[in-house]
């Protein structure tokens, strides 16, 4: 059941292209506007696949997880709803699942009834916050949560829209101190060092727009899992990633994807 309606949304800037809405137009999606179209359309082709092989590699994972028995999710940096949502590849396994879902964007919001349709028997909820104050986020997300179990954290394609000046790496410390044992970081991540080429193109268009990125090797994305037990395969390409079921066709990406266990 839904633990909450969504307040008023805040006001919509269309003036500026925001990340949330350019990826929804890269999925295909018609929530956004032109100022986020015309991102879009300067970036590569391979922008596409990004999205669609990070939102592929978040169904596996969820429902990876969720066969294990996992029960709690808090997803951050959500994005305009797509279907299938989180909520709906995981309580499909495991009806009583609770989700929490956490973004930026006032769009985001607008349309979080979506993403509250949760079955009888589980919870969904939705706030409106930023990654970049992780303990506002934490706070919220235990009036829906029991972290003396454990959660899965889901930070999907949303670390690189945080340059190194922002401390990504203190607020994913932050959020993982606050997962108890046995918990599940599941994280991807545009890479610098696959297609260095496109990742400076990808990165000077968003600039354009006011949007700074911050790609990463695949050492420096490895640090975000320092600390915790990678599930294999690994850190792999997010095509690469998969535990159950048939393999993924298998295609080129610059995007880097792991899951990993709380010790």
């Amino acid at each position: 059941m839904p633990t909450g309606t969504p307040a008023t949304p805040a006001r919509i800037d269309t003036s500026k292209a925001h990340p949330a809405r350019v990826y929804d137009w890269l999925l295909g999606g018609k929530d956004n506007y032109p100022v986020d179209e015309a991102v879009g359309e300067k970036l590569p082709p391979e922008a596409r696949d990004a999205a669609r092989q990070n939102r592929q590699f978040m169904h596996r994972a969820a429902a990876w997880l969720a066969g294990q028995g996992f029960d709690q999710f808090l997803d951050i940096g959500t994005g305009i709803p797509t279907e299938p949502n989180l909520h709906q590849i995981v309580q499909r396994v495991v009806p009583s699942a609770k989700v929490v879902y956490t973004d930026n964007d006032p769009i985001v919001l607008r349309h979080a009834e979506a993403l509250l349709i949760s079955s009888p028997e589980g919870a969904t909820d939705y706030v409106q916050a930023d990654v970049r104050d992780p303990g506002d986020i934490v706070r919220h997300a235990r009036g829906v949560l029991d972290f003396d179990r454990p959660v899965a954290l889901s930070l999907i394609a949303l670390l690189h829209f945080l340059p190194d000046d922002q401390d990504p790496l203190g607020i994913v410390a932050e959020l993982r101190a606050a997962l108890p044992s046995g918990s599940h970081l599941v994280l991807s991540h545009a890479a610098s060092d696959l297609h260095s080429e496109l990742a400076e193109q990808v990165t000077a268009e968003y600039a354009r727009a006011g949007i700074r990125l911050g790609f990463r090797t695949r050492a420096e994305v490895a640090r975000f899992f320092d600390g915790l037990d990678l599930v294999e395969p690994g850190l792999v390409t997010a095509p690469e990633w998969y535990r159950t079921g048939p393999a993924p066709a298998a295609e080129d990406s610059g995007i880097y994807a792991g899951v990993a266990r709380v010790p």
